[in-house]
């Protein structure tokens, strides 16, 4: 991951929360997207500099956390019918392999929701690297993937009269992180 690695180390970084978002995307009544974002993210990346593929991810997302910008709707998704926060505090990501080149690759994981654990592919996309002004150096990744919610026990939903349902099963994952390498 930094140039500045010695070929063959492991270097640590960690999400810098105040530059990353974790995005998740729904349809509701199945014509109108609705986005929403986990604000309190805790990650660490083992990067293999040796053989790119040896490296890992783990994420942690705190379930609270999550905001769709309106607070009845929150409320509802952190209740028991979704992500029952109060039984499941957490959702987390643990990569399992790493496959392509350190500018675009594909991590597969296991995704932990309700305690229920399923593995699930994110495209990835180096974003580059640098210093930062206080002597630190930096990187970003875009992410991308997707699941199907009832796979997860997230299973609560409504039938529209019109035909279809209220929150589609399908979700997308949208992440934008950067990450600060640890001395």
């Amino acid at each position: 991951m930094t140039s500045t690695a010695i070929a063959g180390t492991q270097t640590t970084w960690t999400i810098d929360p105040s530059h990353t978002t974790v995005e998740f995307v729904a349809k509701h009544m199945m014509i109108t997207t609705v986005k929403g974002r986990f604000a309190d993210v805790t990650g660490t990346i083992v990067a293999d500099e040796a053989n790119f593929t040896d490296s890992s991810v783990e994420v942690t997302m705190q379930a609270e956390s999550l905001d769709t910008r309106t607070g009845e709707r929150d409320a509802h998704l952190r209740s028991p019918d979704f992500l029952d926060v109060d039984h499941y505090p957490t959702i987390t990501f643990k990569s399992t392999s790493i496959r392509g080149t350190k500018d675009k690759f594909q991590v597969t994981g296991d995704l932990t929701i309700r305690d229920i654990t399923k593995p699930i592919t994110l495209d990835v996309e180096f974003g580059g690297e640098g210093k930062d002004p206080w002597g630190g150096t930096r990187a970003s990744f875009s992410a991308h993937g997707k699941f199907d919610r009832r796979d997860y026990g997230l299973t609560w939903n409504v039938a529209l009269e019109t035909g279809g349902i209220l929150v589609s099963n399908e979700v997308k994952i949208n992440i934008e992180a950067q990450v600060v390498l640890q001395g």
